[in-house]
Formats: structure tokens, sequence, C-alpha cells
């Protein structure tokens, strides 16, 4: 009886250790990956459909002048200074446009870490969590916003984010296999794994004790 205690001890002192660990392991892969990531978002003034339009058509005039910069960058110190060499420019190609559109938005455009939610892109789910990001903000920057990857450069790949395979394709140039395979989960892993953990830990409870149960009740007999 001393004997199987021990091991159901032990047992649920391995159980305890994974569930403690394991999760902030996983996490710190998840951060590793989002240094190697710089996202791109564009929020509109307004929620309006006139600002969101508006929002779109600043998108693609952004990604068509600078396509030629920005597509063939191969790491991401280089797409970020790139950024920092033409955030003027950004800029005015964002104002040039709204006064086209006969508005006065005031327009900032910055370099620097954001948090944001947990995000879908194609088959791919960023977790939440603070993102390097070139952020273009229009007037208030009180509408929702539109977004994509800068570095790897999927923005100039496929702005509509429909193209899964690609942007599979082209994170793996950058990330390990491992990452990506975290990526295409769909799922916060360090709470899931808990969920699972604490799930296993009840059910080891239970059968033993169910069979320590048994055993004292016919011992008694």
């Amino acid at each position: 009886m001393k004997y199987k205690k021990l091991i159901l001890c032990l047992l649920l002192l391995i159980i305890s250790i994974v569930y403690i660990v394991y999760p902030y392991s996983t996490k710190a892969q998840v951060e590793t990956f989002k240094d190697e990531i710089i996202r791109f978002h564009i929020k509109a003034n307004s929620d309006k459909e006139e600002d969101q339009a508006l929002k779109l058509k600043i998108r693609d005039e952004i990604l068509e002048e600078m396509k030629d910069k920005f597509e063939n960058s191969k790491s991401i110190e280089e797409t970020r200074s790139i950024i920092l060499d033409n955030i003027d420019n950004i800029k005015s190609i964002t104002e040039n446009l709204i006064a086209k559109e006969g508005k006065d938005f005031p327009v900032e455009v910055s370099l620097g870490s954001r948090n944001f939610p947990t995000r879908k892109y194609g088959n791919i789910t960023f977790p939440s969590g603070e993102y390097e990001t070139l952020m273009v903000t229009i007037g208030e920057g009180k509408g929702k916003n539109w977004w994509c990857v800068m570095f790897p450069p999927l923005c100039f790949v496929d702005i509509t984010h429909s193209n899964a395979s690609n942007v599979e394709k082209d994170l793996k140039e950058v990330l390990t296999e491992e990452e990506v395979d975290l990526l295409l989960s769909n799922k916060e892993p360090p709470i899931i794994l808990k969920s699972k953990i604490a799930e296993i830990l009840e059910k080891t409870k239970i059968h033993f004790a169910n069979r320590f149960g048994k055993k004292t009740t016919t011992s008694k007999n």
C-alpha cells in the first residue's frame, strides 16, 4: 500500500511540474516569434461607411506606392530600416489622398510596440500580445482598423488575407516549423494545455481513489 501511494505521489508531482512549467515554455516560444514579425495597421477615423472606405483607399495607395521598397526585404532589420526611412513618405501619401477626397483629417504615422488581441490572418492565428507595428492613424482613429503583416512582406502578396497557403509558406521563410505550427493551431496553447492537464490530473485522482476505495472495502469484508 505504501509503495502504491508513493507511485501516486510521484505521478501527481510529475503532472504538477508539467502543468506549471510547460505553459511558460510555450509562452516563451510565442514571444520569440513575435520578435520576428512587424505588423502594419491602418486605423480609420470612425466606423462610418465613408471613413472605412477612405481607410481602404489609403491602404491600397500605400501598398501600391511602397511595394517595390518592401516586397523583397529579406530581414526584419531591413524592413524596419525601410519603414524608418519612409515614415514621412507614408504620411504624405496618406495626407494627399485625404485631401484629394475632400477631407482634412490629421495623420499620425509611427513605428513601435503595440498590444493586440488574438487575430486571424488567413488560416494563421496570431496570439494576443505586443507586436512591433507600423501604425497609420487617420483623424481620431476610433474606427475599425485594417491590418496585414509587413514582415515577412505578406502585405504585398495578398492584401485580402485569403491566400492562406502563401501566408504559411512565407512565414516559414523566417519562422521555425514549430512556430508556424503554433500559429496554425488556432489556439492559445498555454490555456488549452492547462485545461488538458487539469483534466488528466482529475481523472488520475478518480482512478486511484476508485482502486484504493475498492481495496479498502474488500479488506474490511
